[in-house]
């Protein structure tokens, strides 16, 4: 795969200095443009977690970290569209096999957008439910061919019981994008360009095998990436905070090759003892988030091989770990805009832009710090344990 992954890097780089040259323009079109979607759909970007019986590329798990982080160097937005597509390539396989050979029938380089919100309601009938819902932050949805959402599955207008005690059940669909309504809804601080809308449907029938469970189903297709979606969603967001972060730091060292002297300095930027010291210091900060990543994307992928990802211990680390990525990043990326000096508070400043893009998608569930709690009520009472710390006795399994 080695090969494959150097392509991709290769063809990023040369689309870079156009999607770093149109950055404004994705901004302002609050959208990733058609053309450099296209550019994107080429170069085989929403086919990299695809498997190859349906003729994606269907990366190692590290490998398509390592493309989903260069991405995000060079432009945020664009980034996180790869990566919300690359969690749609990871579990969409989760859907029956009939609806999965659809969704690809006519290729690989299939867009999927949605929402993992709740925020609909299916209702049970005859041969399928019955659908309403309006679902914020479904991002890239203008170029999708197909929009997915979580819904509360309903009888008699009544929650159906989930599998943890008080919750609802919670299912995942998907329907074709022209199916959808399309809110202008997406006016936000950052990540403006990743055309993030509100996406609606009311009363639409949604056959059964349309919906699919996440968490304890079985995906149609074989493949170590495909076994549990759940357990490397989390890790997705890993490359987006690095990437990010690295782009920071590219953009603060531009600005100090410049020979830039901010306003009461008595030498230039680059010539600063200060400056340089907060410069090796940040640098050898950026350099332990990409150890970290690199380091938890291939003790994941050995999972993967080894059959062994399906563990709720795993997804709860995966939080943790993007918890950590996305707050050790935003201090980075928090400290280039303060070394920047007044230069980089205009709009004509990379910086700027990345320091609201970060922060914008540091508020995903996946990278929020509350995702601590769980990690720590995990070292308290570790699988095994009861929570005095006893040995428990041990489960029968079947």
């Amino acid at each position: 795969m080695a090969h494959v992954v150097d392509r991709l890097l290769l063809d990023m780089q040369d689309l870079a200095p156009e999607i770093t040259a149109r950055a404004a323009e994705i901004e302002a079109a609050r959208d990733i443009p058609d053309d450099l979607v296209e550019a994107l759909r080429s170069i085989g970007i929403f086919r990299m977690f695809v498997p190859q019986s349906h003729g994606g590329l269907e990366l190692d798990l590290p490998d398509g970290l390592k493309v989903l982080r260069a991405l995000a160097r060079i432009e945020a937005a664009v980034g996180w569209a790869a990566m919300i597509s690359s969690n749609a390539q990871i579990f969409s396989p989760f859907l029956q096999r009939q609806v999965y050979d659809e969704v690809y029938r006519n290729g690989p380089d299939v867009i999927m957008a949605g929402s993992s919100q709740p925020a609909g309601t299916a209702e049970a009938v005859a041969g399928g439910w019955r659908v309403s819902g309006r679902w914020p932050l479904a991002s890239g949805c203008r170029h999708a061919e197909f929009i997915v959402a979580n819904c509360v599955m309903t009888k008699a207008g009544e929650p159906l019981p989930g599998p943890i005690a008080g919750a609802p059940l919670v299912r995942l669909f998907l329907l074709p994008a022209r199916q959808w309504q399309i809110e202008d809804s997406w006016y936000a601080a950052g990540l403006k360009g990743t055309g993030s809308n509100h996406v609606a449907i009311k009363d639409a029938f949604v056959p059964a095998e349309n919906f699919c469970d996440l968490k304890d189903g079985d995906p149609c297709v074989p493949g170590p990436l495909y076994q549990a979606p759940m357990s490397l969603v989390p890790l997705m967001h890993g490359p987006f905070s690095v990437g990010v972060a690295e782009g920071a730091l590219d953009d603060l060292i531009a600005l100090a090759g410049t020979g830039r002297t901010q306003f009461m300095a008595t030498s230039s930027m680059r010539d600063a003892e200060f400056f340089q010291y907060e410069l090796g210091r940040l640098e050898a900060e950026l350099r332990a988030a990409e150890a970290f990543l690199e380091a938890e994307a291939e003790r994941y992928w050995q999972h993967a091989l080894a059959r062994t990802l399906r563990d709720e211990t795993l997804f709860l680390r995966g939080l943790q770990s993007s918890a950590w990525l996305s707050h050790s990043c935003g201090r980075i990326i928090d400290e280039c805009f303060t070394l920047g000096g007044s230069s980089v508070i205009y709009e004509t400043s990379p910086l700027q832009r990345r320091l609201r893009d970060h922060h914008v998608g540091g508020q995903h569930v996946a990278a929020q710090q509350r995702n601590y709690v769980n990690a720590g009520k995990l070292l308290l009472n570790p699988p095994g344990k009861t929570e005095t710390g006893a040995t428990a006795p041990a489960k029968e399994t079947v």
